[in-house]
């Protein structure tokens, strides 16, 4: 990897959230590199993260793109066991692997790894995901 992409990406929070509209973070950091994205596009990073890009890229610091409470508070999914049917499109959709589980087979999150991106609550069939605040 090139060192500026590598630099730039780990001031990224490493959510994965793809609300920049990059396949997350690396790609991301690349279209920066490359000058084919601002530095204002990554919600969960805030306005802090635009201000520590804006510092290495020498680029003016900008309002984020756009406004969300997406990020406000910690959050990370949950899954309502007593209705999972074991589908695993939530498995599928978790750019982290935060999901644990088998077809077939109840499936839980692991807290830990779980960046509140929400990406598995759509594909889910029985609506059984939903946030939580991060403990």
């Amino acid at each position: 990897m090139n060192k500026d992409i590598e630099s730039i990406d780990k001031l990224l929070p490493q959510t994965q959230c793809r609300d920049c509209g990059f396949n997350g973070c690396q790609p991301y950091a690349e279209a920066i590199v490359n000058s084919e994205a601002d530095i204002n596009r990554c919600l969960p990073g805030g306005i802090e993260t635009v201000e520590a890009l804006s510092a290495a890229t020498g680029l003016p610091i900008k309002p984020l793109y756009k406004e969300t409470d997406k990020y406000d508070e910690p959050r990370i999914a949950f899954i309502h066991e007593e209705h999972c049917i074991g589908c695993v499109k939530c498995i599928a959709a978790c750019p982290v692997d935060a999901i644990l589980g088998a077809p077939k087979q109840m499936h839980s999150v692991i807290n830990s790894y779980c960046t509140g991106c929400q990406l598995c609550i759509a594909p889910c069939p029985v609506d059984c995901i939903s946030m939580i605040p991060s403990q």
